[in-house]
């Protein structure tokens, strides 16, 4: 199948994948500023959790379809979504810890993190976001994944060795 992009290199098409990652991050921080400055951050957080429920599902059925990645695979199933989440491009993620049973999943540095960290601003207070749209993600790849914060801010040990932490198992 021919398509308007066939004549770009496989470089520009990386650079292209980095950029749209880039211009989501910042549609969506934007938001949230926005939101934040009109009715203050608890309503900011409320309403980010309200759309991750949706979203997290939908782009875990997305990334399913498209990597072949049944519903019901277990956590090598989640390992490998998580792999092709949109921010995964932008963002330093690890693995460790794995057992049959479960691993642990941590993104080393977040693009949102650290740029707050460079501004020296405090940390987003993300942990109930994240709550909510890992745990919406791994039951979308498989209904028996049970999500775990390990730390996650405002957590006073989240940003020094990872930025959040997530305990999967089946």
């Amino acid at each position: 199948m021919s398509t308007k992009y066939d004549h770009l290199s496989r470089e520009t098409l990386e650079k292209m994948l980095v950029d749209f990652a880039k211009n989501w991050l910042a549609h969506d921080g934007l938001w949230f500023q926005a939101v934040e400055r009109h009715d203050g951050i608890e309503k900011a957080i409320e309403l980010d959790r309200e759309a991750w429920v949706s979203f997290t599902v939908i782009e875990a059925k997305r990334i399913m379809a498209l990597h072949g990645i049944a519903e019901g695979s277990g956590l090598e199933g989640l390992k490998k979504a998580l792999g092709y989440r949109l921010y995964a491009v932008l963002n330093v993620q690890k693995i460790v810890n794995e057992t049959e049973n479960s691993f642990e999943f941590y993104m080393v540095d977040c693009r949102v993190q650290s740029a707050r960290r460079r501004k020296n601003m405090t940390l987003f207070p993300c942990k109930s976001v994240g709550i909510v749209e890992y745990s919406g993600f791994a039951k979308t790849v498989d209904p028996r994944i049970k999500s775990e914060c390990i730390g996650c801010p405002p957590d006073a040990h989240a940003g020094k060795d990872y930025y959040c932490g997530w305990r999967f198992s089946i």
